[in-house]
């Protein structure tokens, strides 16, 4: 049953924005890249190109196909990602000799000497937060089974 603000049977407290699970997720999501983005200055990369060098310093040479399926990510959004990766010479794009429509990516020296410079980007973030290692976890952990029961509809 919807309650009433101030006897106004116009207005539902469900469809106020403060009651609205996503805006939450979302406006946290914005302050985040907010953080983010002031830390990835020093990289000189956008969070969506710092995405794919955490999966590039994970394991090197991947195909493209695999960076979108880990970020959740369409070739559409990824193809401008990587070219401009490639322009700022962290990555190069090859064609696999074993089948050439795919297509591979690997981080270039600059790429690979740029994890160093990228190695207190977490902790900052962490210390951000103003959170626990346990809390953390487990806003990870429901997160992660919330993209996974989203991503079922």
């Amino acid at each position: 049953m919807n309650k009433k603000i101030d006897g106004n049977p116009s207005i539902d407290t469900h469809l106020m924005l403060d009651q609205q699970f996503c805006f939450a997720l979302y406006s946290a999501n914005l302050a985040l890249n907010k953080v983010y983005r002031k830390l990835l200055a020093k990289l000189n990369l956008t969070y969506p190109q710092y995405l794919v060098m955490l999966v590039l310093w994970e394991r090197d040479e991947v195909m493209v196909s695999e960076i979108g399926d880990r970020l959740f990510l369409d070739s559409a959004t990824l193809t401008p990602l990587l070219k401009r990766l490639e322009i700022a010479g962290l990555l190069g794009r090859y064609r696999s000799a074993v089948d050439e429509r795919q297509v591979i990516i690997r981080l270039s020296e600059r790429g690979r000497a740029l994890r160093e410079t990228a190695r207190s980007v977490p902790e900052e973030i962490f210390c951000a937060t103003g959170c626990g290692i346990e809390q953390l976890n487990e806003m990870k952990r429901q997160l992660e089974t919330l993209r996974a029961q989203l991503a079922q509809r």
